[in-house]
């Protein structure tokens, strides 16, 4: 497991069912589990996340890439 992954995988535990914590992305859901390294721990942290969540659709535009093609 990456230090990145250990670290978001102790603050989740630390806030889960105690704190709301919100997440920013421009990811889709189904790519986070590989890009958290798959195997048990990327399991730990999407457990984590997906349970008692509420998702917000912003649209499918990636603005890095908008602006990339624009300019």
């Amino acid at each position: 497991m990456t230090a990145s992954a250990a670290m978001l995988l102790e603050l989740l535990e630390r806030r889960y069912d105690a704190a709301s914590t919100v997440f920013c992305t421009q990811y889709a859901k189904k790519d986070w589990h590989q890009r958290l390294g798959g195997g048990v721990h990327a399991d730990a942290i999407m457990d984590r996340i997906v349970h008692n969540t509420i998702w917000i659709e912003t649209g499918s535009t990636n603005m890095r890439e908008h602006t990339a093609t624009a300019g």
